[in-house]
């Protein structure tokens, strides 16, 4: 029989051959592991990349679209066609107001008192108003609209009752219908609603209203005092309150089936300006020049061109006309040009025509032609650099606020439209070429301080 035992170097040889193929099977285990960990690892690596990627990607499309977003149009046509409607109602009775406060006893100063008061009674009401309207639209503007009619009625029932003061309350009354400009402007700037990249598109628009009041309301108001109507009750002094008073009735019952008002508001920040975003309040300066340039017109072609109150309206009406299609191709522009830009451009054009009013007014070669270069000038430079206060301001500002650069452009607004039509009205009186030296003092006094903090007012477009 054969033996089973094995020599004691082949049981040895045997045992590490074994040994070692555990071992290797082990070893490949492991490292098939460990290759698989590290793939999973890989894989979960790059699913997070691309899930950040696309995270970040549209974390970046949702700021993109932030920053030009709009409200609805119903609501925006309400706002938009309501200031230039506002525009209208202030400026309609600029060419008749002499002649309807002189009828009654009153004098041209008194005149532009009349058409400057309503700016000062709003500034009033609007220390009032934002305070108890929660961020919200639809109670002032109601407010605004009873008050119009109100007051265009009352404004009209003047002549009627022959009391000169009737005319002042009237209009003082109506005075706290123009809180919609403010409300127009914050609107326009509420980040709510509105990216940062088309506050100045629709601070454009807002302007293009602007346009249409100045022109359409003088011309309109001169229109209706040249037809007369010999009635004591609808004539050509008194007709400007009762149109706009239907006018304001019918707007107001489409408002109250389209408009939209928005949420209430947030809290606004107490965050202290810095270095960096205080100069831009500077740039609210030009707006100080509408109110001086509109009230004195019809007083000074009167005693220089013997105009009456129609062609006075007309002369005004001409001016804005020839600048409307520059303040639409603005709005188009508006999206490309950087407001500053717009801003210094718009100062220097009213600057020149002033320049010239004052050369004309030296020489005595006061014509239709040299006057109407004028205001031209002076009408499409000062709207142009209007469009740009609110919307510029609202860009460097955090967006809380919102309500408080509306209302420092605003009272900026009023403090012009209250000096200046009073100063219009006196502007015969205390000389021409020291009224028109008042206006280039302050338009001086802004462009240098601009031209200052040129570099703090870039802002992006839109």
């Amino acid at each position: 029989m054969a033996s089973t035992n094995l020599p004691l170097t082949t049981a040895i040889d045997y045992a590490d051959r074994a040994h070692g193929d555990t071992s290797s099977a082990k070893s490949k285990k492991e490292s098939t592991y460990a290759s698989k960990i590290s793939e999973f690892s890989g894989i979960v690596s790059a699913t997070r990349k691309v899930f950040i990627q696309r995270v970040d990607s549209e974390e970046g499309s949702i700021l993109e679209n932030s920053e030009f977003k709009l409200p609805s149009r119903r609501s925006l046509f309400i706002i938009i066609a309501g200031n230039a409607l506002f525009q209208i109602t202030f400026f309609i009775v600029v060419s008749s107001a002499s002649a309807y406060t002189e009828h009654l006893g009153g004098s041209p100063t008194f005149a532009g008192l009349i058409i400057g008061i309503p700016a000062l009674c709003s500034g009033l009401a609007l220390l009032v108003i934002t305070r108890v309207d929660e961020g919200r639209y639809d109670g002032p503007l109601n407010l605004s609209y009873a008050a119009m009619i109100l007051g265009n009625v009352l404004y009209a029932l003047a002549y009627r009752a022959n009391w000169l003061y009737l005319i002042l309350i009237g209009r003082i009354v109506s005075g706290f219908g123009f809180i919609c400009f403010l409300y127009s402007k914050r609107y326009c700037s509420d980040p709510r609603i509105v990216g940062i990249r088309r506050r100045t598109t629709l601070a454009s628009w807002l302007v293009v209203g602007q346009g249409i009041g100045f022109s359409a309301g003088p011309f309109f108001g001169g229109l209706l005092y040249k037809i007369g109507f010999s009635n004591p009750v609808f004539n050509g002094v008194t007709s400007p309150g009762w149109v706009m008073a239907v006018v304001w009735v019918m707007f107001w019952g489409l408002h109250t089936l389209i408009f939209k008002d928005v949420s209430p508001h947030f809290r606004e920040q107490a965050i202290e300006m810095t270095h960096a975003q205080q100069p831009a309040t500077t740039s609210q300066i030009t707006r100080q020049q509408w109110g001086v340039i509109i009230s004195n017109i019809p007083v000074f072609t009167a005693e220089a061109l013997g105009y009456s109150p129609y062609r006075a309206g007309n002369f005004i009406a001409l001016g804005g006309i020839c600048s409307f299609p520059f303040l639409l191709l603005n709005v188009w522009y508006a999206r490309r040009v950087q407001d500053r830009v717009t801003l210094a451009f718009g100062t220097t054009l009213g600057f020149v025509g002033l320049l010239i009013m004052l050369a004309i007014l030296h020489t005595d070669k006061v014509t239709f032609s040299s006057l109407f270069v004028c205001w031209f000038l002076i009408a499409l430079g000062f709207n142009l650099a209007s469009t740009c206060t609110l919307s510029l301001l609202s860009k460097q500002l955090p967006d809380g606020w919102n309500n408080r650069t509306s209302m420092a452009i605003q009272y900026s607004n009023y403090v012009g439209r209250v000096t200046g039509a009073i100063l219009g009205g006196a502007g015969v009186k205390i000389g021409m070429v020291n009224y028109v030296g008042i206006q280039l003092a302050v338009v001086g006094l802004g462009g240098v301080i601009y031209l200052t903090l040129w570099r703090q007012l870039k802002a992006k477009t839109g």
